[in-house]
């Protein structure tokens, strides 16, 4: 369990969650970005993708997640729906309560509160998979 500065700290799932995203940080995101220009365009048109400079979020039903080695899962909180979390830890504070207050200190919903490494992430600006999408973001990436 880690603290932070708003003083909670996180705390293992009792049961986890179902996973209704897959996130990759770094080398790992670059991975499942190369594994999204495979899936077949079926599935990709069910899923939905944002990115930073450091992590990689797709979005859609568990079982049109790609996976790749690293990639780990998060799903939104039942009790604070604008707020996703990783699919095997929690706050060990009422969710609605700190989906709230991130909500405030962002001025941006949905969240995704991430454990490790710690993190906020927007996730208002997903956009469907697409050939034209996946090419944005490796723009960015690559700083062309």
């Amino acid at each position: 369990m880690s603290g932070n500065a708003m003083g909670w700290a996180w705390r293992p799932r009792q049961a986890p969650a179902a996973p209704q995203a897959a996130v990759a940080w770094g080398d790992v995101a670059r991975r499942l970005h190369a594994r999204l220009l495979l899936i077949p365009e079926e599935q990709a048109s069910r899923l939905h993708a944002t990115a930073n400079r450091d992590v990689l979020l797709v979005a859609g039903a568990a079982a049109d997640l790609p996976w790749v080695d690293g990639v780990a899962y998060a799903a939104m909180d039942d009790r604070a729906p604008g707020l996703w979390l990783p699919t095997s830890w929690e706050p060990d504070v009422p969710s609605d309560l700190l989906g709230q207050a991130l909500a405030k200190k962002f001025s941006r919903t949905p969240l995704l509160l991430w454990r490790d490494p710690p993190a906020v992430v927007p996730l208002d600006r997903q956009l469907p998979v697409t050939a034209q999408h996946l090419q944005r973001i490796n723009a960015y990436w690559t700083g062309r």
